[in-house]
């Protein structure tokens, strides 16, 4: 499973699709990078790989301060599933090598 490198992001928000990109690494059951909108760049934390399931978090300062928590699925080279959007509930993602 190749997890590592860049891709284009959709998640879906109250607010609508918000779009942007992703770098990420992968060491072992260990998952880093960074993820970038037009709000700014963010940096993935306590990222984890446990077969094809994947989670990790970020924290965003815009358009407000919240934790996003996702939790994925890697099929076929495309990432895919749920990500908690601090107190404003739990919404999709979808993510393509890019």
């Amino acid at each position: 499973m190749a997890i590592s490198g860049n891709y284009k992001m959709v998640i879906k928000t109250p607010m609508g699709d918000q779009k942007g990109g992703m770098t990420m690494n992968r060491e072992g059951d260990a998952l880093t990078g960074e993820m970038s909108s037009p709000f700014g760049n963010t940096v993935i934390e306590d990222g984890k790989v446990n077969g094809n399931e994947l989670t990790w978090k970020t924290k965003v300062s815009n358009p407000m301060p919240l934790t996003l928590e996702f939790t994925g699925t890697e099929d076929d080279g495309n990432i895919s599933g749920k990500v908690k959007l601090g107190s404003f509930g739990v919404s999709t993602f979808s993510a393509t090598p890019d």
